[in-house]
């Protein structure tokens, strides 16, 4: 008998399990079937920190959250309306999180009474009354996996194994999902091992022929393709767009990519990536540590190419003092931290953005650093484009501060046209740039451009242009080593100008401020980006106006930024921390701007976030203004 088909505008659905059940793989299966059906999309990966949690218990629980929709959509969703929970620790730690009614699959093999107790359950939540709130479908995933591949010569254990295929059949059942692909990625994965494939493949066809069979479910599920923008997409990670990104750089300057990293969480995949890519030009050195991986890259763009290394915090940190001396040395070189939660190893797979203060200032001495900042997993190719961009026209090094959420998280990404991304062509220094008093040609290695300040790259071993390198402090135009005080002066004041100078050289802050109307603007930077969007959005659906901007440059600022702050009354800057942006916000343009903070390792939720924005448009507070006004005057 057919069975109801229900549209729905969007869904967001959790897969929780162990670490060793295959939730991140369900998901990423269901994100990629769901992208080739043309919903718009937003992924949450939420990996446990510990490599080998004991089974079963809450710290080794792995979930996957999707949203996806027939319009556009700005985050991974607050609450799921439907969750996979594999086992009582998967059901413990993400039920409270669950919509008011949504809808829970549990997998009853795993509710035994040992399994309860390890996570603390005094009796079984599936018969208690814990679920009366919730439409709960009780199935034994393992057993009808199991079952279902009794024909195949494969052990029980490799047969339990395939339960999250068997997952992914019903879920791509009820919510009218393509298995195409899937099926595919299994040929490719397994195709040396033809039994397993067989199995997977066998185990998500009874997934699906479940669903279709049983009178567990009695509706079925669509969400239509969403109207997106005409062009070719692709499903993409932050961390796949940043590295193709920085190929893209490489082959729109003409140089050779050189990535010297050491692997960290959450910035690893980076390396891996970039790694498969030798046949653009593209050479990558796993550092036995972050010095060494630094200062790998940097060896490289005093050689020429474009130097870049990953990391996260605590390997930022360690890298400061190359850091310091790329500075010095005014080399371009790409530094990119994928945030994560601290301090020390802190929440190593947990997102967190409290690394600006360190990105601005974590060096000794006057050491000034461009900072970029995508605001999407999609924006980090084009975030990775504008390091690059910047630190080759300016000489300088550039921080390029990613995080976790959008490292792992997916979105549909248009692929630009390769024709239209700038043209950031570098040319070196080949002959001598100035004379001496004598009137002989010479190569003065700090004669500046006059616009940009950047002094000349000079390759080495160019005969006639051999100069010093090195981090004591040179001498203005000619390079030599100088203590002269007014020399220091001079050269720590030019080097903060070039890099203020950029200021001129980046697009004005833009504001969306549909009505023109509001009096409260919503700042943020960084992943922020999706969760202040969604919920300015709900703000005005309510009507009420607010106005939001997204900082991607935070050093320097837009040029127009103090302009922007003064057209509104009171500032509100959402963070993933306790309050970077609104100190430095505070610090440079005197606005009584208010920081709203979490640190809990994860996205805001759109819905805290309009609560905060509503409480701000109904307060009474004093009008701030004229301080403003009198600051910025």
């Amino acid at each position: 008998m057919a069975k109801e088909r229900t549209l729905r505008s969007d869904v967001i659905i959790r897969f929780a399990g162990d670490s060793g059940d295959g939730m991140q793989l369900t998901g990423d299966r269901f994100t990629s079937a769901t992208a080739s059906f043309g919903n718009d999309l937003s992924t949450l990966p939420d990996f446990p920190a510990e490599i080998r949690a004991p089974a079963g218990t809450l710290p080794g629980v792995s979930a996957f959250q999707i949203h996806f929709a027939d319009h556009d959509i700005m985050t991974p969703g607050d609450a799921p309306d439907v969750l996979v929970a594999m086992n009582p620790a998967a059901l413990k730690a993400n039920l409270g999180d669950l919509s008011p009614g949504g809808t829970v699959i549990v997998n009853t093999d795993e509710f035994t009474k040992r399994s309860l107790q390890k996570v603390g359950y005094g009796s079984d939540p599936l018969s208690d009354g814990t679920l009366d709130s919730f439409s709960v479908h009780a199935i034994p995933l393992t057993s009808l996996t199991v079952g279902a591949l009794e024909s195949f010569d494969i052990s029980k254990k490799e047969a339990e194994r395939a339960k999250n295929m068997f997952s992914l059949g019903l879920l791509s059942w009820l919510y009218n999902r393509p298995v195409d692909q899937t099926k595919a990625f299994l040929t490719e994965k397994f195709g040396k091992k033809p039994e397993i494939l067989a199995a997977n493949l066998a185990a998500l066809e009874a997934g699906w022929s479940f669903g279709e069979t049983t009178e567990a479910f009695e509706v079925q599920y669509e969400v239509r393709p969403a109207a997106l923008p005409a062009g070719t997409y692709r499903n993409i990670t932050g961390n796949l767009a940043l590295s193709y990104g920085l190929v893209a750089a490489a082959q729109r300057t003409g140089l050779g990519l050189f990535l010297g990293s050491y692997p960290i969480t959450p910035a690893s995949d980076i390396l891996h990536e970039l790694s498969r890519h030798k046949r653009f030009g593209v050479t990558t050195f796993q550092a036995e540590d972050e010095i060494a991986g630094i200062g790998a890259a940097l060896g490289a763009s005093y050689g020429g190419s474009i130097g870049v290394t990953t990391t996260s915090g605590p390997g930022l940190a360690l890298k400061s003092e190359t850091l310091g001396l790329a500075v010095a040395l005014e080399l371009p070189l790409v530094v990119i931290d994928v945030q994560r939660g601290g301090p020390s190893t802190g929440l190593p797979t947990k997102t967190e953005q409290a690394d600006l203060l360190q990105a601005m200032f974590g060096r000794n001495g006057e050491a000034p650093v461009p900072i970029v900042a995508p605001q999407s997993p999609g924006d980090c190719f084009f975030a990775a484009l504008e390091a690059v961009r910047i630190a080759t026209k300016y000489r300088t090094p550039v921080l390029l501060l990613s995080d976790g959420y959008l490292a792992n998280g997916a979105e549909p990404w248009r692929i630009p046209d390769v024709a239209q991304l700038p043209d950031m062509t570098v040319s070196f220094a080949s002959e001598p740039n100035d004379t001496d008093a004598a009137g002989n040609p010479v190569f003065h290695p700090f004669l500046r451009d006059d616009e940009t300040l950047a002094r000349p790259w000079a390759i080495p071993g160019t005969a006639g242009l051999e100069h010093r390198i090195g981090g004591i402090e040179k001498a203005d135009v000619t390079g030599a080593i100088s203590y002269d005080p007014a020399n220091h002066d001079h050269m720590v004041r030019t080097r903060q100008a070039k890099i203020d100078g950029i200021a001129d050289d980046i697009p004005p802050l833009e504001v969306d401020d549909p009505t023109g109307e509001a009096d409260v603007l919503v700042l943020g930077w960084g992943s922020t980006y999706g969760p202040i969007a969604a919920a300015c959005r709900a703000v005005r659906e309510a009507g009420h106006p607010v106005a939001q901007a997204h900082l991607r440059h935070l050093n320097p600022f837009p040029a127009n930024t103090a302009e922007v702050l003064r057209r509104y009354r009171r500032v509100i800057i959402p963070e993933m921390n306790l309050g970077q942006l609104a100190l430095l916000i505070r610090g440079k343009y005197l606005v009584d701007a208010k920081p709203y903070n979490q640190v809990r390792g994860l996205p805001f939720r759109s819905e805290e976030l309009v609560e905060a924005i509503m409480a701000e448009i109904q307060s009474e507070q004093p009008d701030m203004t004229s301080l403003a006004e009198r600051s910025l005057t």
